[in-house]
């Protein structure tokens, strides 16, 4: 699967209605965001039951902001429409994998039953 491009409208309807979205936040004048895109969009042919979604930073200040994004790239991971993983930085492609393989794996009845005993802050 291809990635594809997500804005304010479309985010919410993407992250709950697929099961792993992976969401890079990116700007077309950031040189560590140009590097890692072909790694994500080749991650996105090698795991076409995962959701591959961009963030124009420049494009979607308003999802940006609400989004806490203060470095770019910044790749995050969510699982049944739970962030689970988020990190700034450009990624290799082993360590996408690996992130890809951890999200997979993750027992959600344990990251909800951890999420409902955390005290709110």
């Amino acid at each position: 699967m291809a990635t594809i491009d997500i804005s304010e409208k479309t985010f919410e309807d993407t992250i709950s209605g697929n099961d792993i979205v992976l969401v890079d936040f990116w700007a077309a004048w950031c040189g560590p965001c140009r590097m890692f895109a072909p790694t994500f969009s080749k991650a996105s042919e090698a795991h076409p039951d995962v959701v591959f979604a961009k963030v124009d930073t420049e494009a979607e200040p308003g999802l940006s902001a609400a989004a806490r994004i203060t470095s770019i790239p910044t790749l995050m991971a969510f699982r049944e429409g739970i962030l689970v993983f988020s990190q700034p930085g450009a990624m290799n492609a082993a360590g996408l994998d690996e992130l890809i393989t951890a999200v997979k794996a993750l027992d959600m009845a344990d990251v909800r039953a951890k999420m409902a005993a955390a005290p709110a802050s």
